[in-house]
């Protein structure tokens, strides 16, 4: 369900509070657990629909225009509103194991993984009712309502958030058994070239992924921008079409753990794997936390236990 227009613009003109208070758009985007484009992406479109300009922005600062200082009042005096409101409901829910709770996690966990073990979520925890949302790790918690994120990679010790680690998990180089034999495996990164590769374009960024390999010898980071056959913008479409015997694919190990496991697929340059990534559970800091959150917390630790592959 789309947010109503007029709900969307006051959450933009919150955001824009949220700036002036913060003195930037990088810090305020740090509070709110976001990214900076994503503000300065709130705040443009507010001006764009009400044909005003509320900041003047230069590299290294920010200022207020004259319709920004008549609105910046008013716009905190709703913030206040909504905070206040915001801890009456917290205060009031923070002892309840029931409810709905916002999870927001990369589409392709969620194809993966999480689809498949949400049945056994949510019979461990009858009272939950859980909602499920896309998130390529720029959503907003705030102004989204998420509960808990799933993110991947450093979080560079993001204020107001608060993180669960779950694990980690390795990036793997990998083929079909099939593949091998008609192709032969690369024995270093520098053999790639003879080989077919299926490559991953970041749909928000619209870059080519580069793949990441560490030297066994001294441990040095080799980066290689792949040529790819082919160029997709979803993780699980280049799973799919290199189990079809496309080419070599580099990809999170959780994307195909029962074919890895079992034998249908088969990773190579092993010893040149990178350092694992890190997976965490963010949320708000709050001051009470629902007991739904919590066990919805305990529920991830575990179910992420299914997505390791050290083999």
């Amino acid at each position: 369900m789309s947010t109503p227009p007029n709900f969307q613009r006051l959450l933009n003109l919150l955001h824009f509070a949220r700036v002036v208070d913060a003195g930037s758009f990088a810090e305020a985007a740090r509070r709110a657990g976001t990214t900076t484009s994503a503000l300065s992406k709130a705040v443009s479109r507010f001006e764009q629909a009400h044909g005003v300009r509320l900041l003047h922005r230069t590299t290294h600062a920010i200022s207020l225009t004259s319709e920004g200082e008549r609105l910046l009042e008013g716009t905190r005096d709703l913030l206040r509103e909504a905070e206040r409101l915001e801890a009456t409901l917290e205060l009031a829910s923070a002892s309840g194991a029931g409810g709905r709770v916002r999870l927001s996690a990369p589409a392709p966990l969620i194809r993966a993984r999480l689809a498949r073990q949400i049945p056994a979520i949510l019979r461990a925890n009858p009272d939950i009712e859980l909602e499920l949302k896309v998130d390529d790790g720029t959503l907003d918690l705030a102004a989204e309502g998420i509960d808990i994120a799933i993110r991947f990679g450093e979080l560079n010790g993001q204020p107001n958030l608060v993180s669960t680690p779950l694990g980690t998990f390795p990036w793997v180089l990998c083929a079909t058994p099939k593949y091998v034999e008609v192709v032969g495996a690369p024995s270093s990164p520098a053999d790639l070239i003879a080989h077919h590769q299926i490559g991953f374009r970041d749909p928000g960024s619209g870059r080519l992924m580069a793949w990441q390999f560490a030297d066994p010898v001294d441990g040095k980071i080799i980066r290689i921008l792949p040529r790819p056959r082919i160029v997709v913008e979803d993780v699980s479409a280049i799973w799919s079409m290199m189990r079809l015997g496309l080419g070599l694919a580099w990809v999170p190990a959780w994307v195909g753990l029962l074919p890895l496991r079992d034998g249908l697929v088969v990773e190579v340059l092993r010893e040149w794997r990178v350092a694992e990534t890190p997976i965490h559970a963010v949320r708000l800091e709050r001051r009470n936390t629902p007991e739904r959150i919590r066990s919805l917390l305990d529920a991830l630790r575990e179910a992420a236990g299914d997505w390791r592959y050290s083999s």
